[in-house]
């Protein structure tokens, strides 16, 4: 998995870095974003643009939001809450829209006051 969104994106989801993306890789949970595993290049596109530092190599996250890693690829290949099967690779975010629900990680994951 080359590139992974942690924890800075959780309520914040600015979509900078979908813009950026040139192969439609990121995919938008209730209040995460996600990039797939499957479908993303390693370009990097996306890294810069991400005005909370969210985005990074699956290598290079910070020790604080390892659990994101496996938590991203848990989003493509789990059944989430209300869908019937796992999200897989379809070839594109844009071909699906929002998601509307989160891992189970992001789910939990306490509001910042």
């Amino acid at each position: 998995m080359p590139y992974v969104i942690a924890e800075p994106c959780i309520d914040v989801m600015d979509r900078s870095c979908v813009d950026e993306c040139p192969v439609d890789c990121i995919y938008e949970g209730s209040r995460k974003l996600y990039i797939s595993p499957v479908e993303c290049i390693d370009c990097g596109a996306c890294e810069p643009v991400c005005p909370v530092e969210a985005i990074s190599q699956d290598r290079a996250v910070d020790p604080d939001f390892e659990a994101h890693v496996a938590d991203n690829a848990t989003f493509f290949d789990t059944v989430l809450p209300g869908r019937d099967e796992p999200i897989g690779a379809p070839g594109g975010a844009m071909g699906i829209g929002a998601v509307g629900v989160d891992t189970e990680l992001v789910a939990k994951h306490t509001p910042q006051a």
